[in-house]
């Protein structure tokens, strides 16, 4: 029986829902905290994002509500995992939510993927506060 598994993470950002959603859905500023590559918060909307080393990334958003929440599948026809991002506002700033599910953890590319993004996540996400500041 094939495991699977997930990544949680929670980032508190100064920036209003509005801000962060434009730093989810631009891709100018997404490839300054992440990756390039021409994301857009329709459905259906097939993109790739360009992740250096670890090569281009097929994409398709799955679920979109505007300023609160977008989900799209990850590498297909590779790791076939799922980006979920929540945007709650918290007091004059937001509390964005990451869900990346979906990693074989029988496969030698799922551990090591699993592995390098439960570290690597935290750290992507504490970029969009400087992103959005205007620190980079």
């Amino acid at each position: 029986m094939t495991e699977y598994a997930e990544i949680r993470c929670e980032q508190p950002l100064a920036h209003p829902p509005a801000a962060v959603w434009t730093a989810l859905t631009d891709p100018g500023l997404h490839a300054r905290w992440w990756a390039g590559g021409d994301v857009r918060p329709v459905v259906g909307h097939r993109f790739t994002l360009d992740m250096g080393d670890w090569g281009v990334q097929p994409c398709e958003v799955t679920a979109v509500e505007p300023g609160r929440l977008l989900s799209y599948r990850f590498a297909e026809g590779s790791l076939d995992t799922t980006i979920t991002w929540r945007l709650e506002q918290e007091g004059e700033g937001t509390r964005l939510f990451l869900e990346h599910t979906g990693f074989d953890l029988d496969t030698p590319a799922g551990k090591q993927a699993y592995r390098g993004m439960s570290v690597g996540w935290p750290q992507v996400l504490g970029r969009i506060d400087a992103v959005l500041a205007g620190r980079t």
